[in-house]
This record gives C-alpha cells, structure tokens and sequence, in this order.
C-alpha cells in the first residue's frame, strides 16, 4: 500500500508495495507488512528494555479491536471511505459536538468499522 503523497514525510521512501516488474522507487513491501515487522521486533527486545512488546501482549490488531477483515479494507481504501473525523462512534460525536458540527460525517462507517 502506497501513501498518500501528501501524507508522506519528505526525505523518507513511501511503501511501493511487492517487488514487480518498473517498480517506483520506495520499500519493496506494504505498510501492513512493515507494522507486523514492528510488532515482531518489539517482541524480540529484551523484557524491560525501551520498545519491548511483552510475549503475551496480544497482536497488535488485537490489542486495537480492530477484526483483520476490517484491518485489510481500511489500509486498502481509508481515504475514500472517511473524508473527516475518524474514531470509535463514541469519541467521532464527542468530537463533532464540541466542533459544533450540525451532523457527524462518517458515523456509520467508524461504528462498523472501529466499534
């Protein structure tokens, strides 16, 4: 999964996705991939030292509540499925009540998704 361009820090390669055939340039892998190689180093380090996951800490999506189902279609297609707020359907009203929005955008979509 490439980034958007604008969400991109300058200096720093996007994620191009899997090796093929006139690849741009950037890592040869997804983000999904590189957030699993996170979870795995962190659960690697040594207990107590600074970016150690604990062995019986959950996965990460786990840890999230996110279903891996939901997870592969958001990293997929985020930017067209939410235009504003993203968040649990909790925190997406507490939000737009204290922006004094009218209506709350994207409300079915964050509670499906992220409660």
């Amino acid at each position: 999964i490439a980034n958007h361009p604008q969400q991109q820090v300058k200096g720093l390669f996007p994620f191009v996705g899997n090796p093929r055939n006139e690849m741009p340039p950037g890592l040869a892998f997804k983000l999904t991939d590189y957030l699993e190689l996170v979870d795995w180093s962190g659960r690697i380090i040594r207990a107590g030292k600074r970016g150690s996951i604990d062995s019986q800490c959950a996965p990460i999506l786990e840890r999230l509540n996110i279903e891996p189902e939901h997870w592969r279609y958001l990293v997929n297609n985020f930017e067209s499925r939410f235009k504003s707020l993203v968040g649990s359907g909790f925190k997406l009203k507490q939000a737009c009540q204290a922006l004094n929005y009218k209506r709350t955008p994207g409300i079915r979509s964050c509670e499906y998704y992220f409660s």
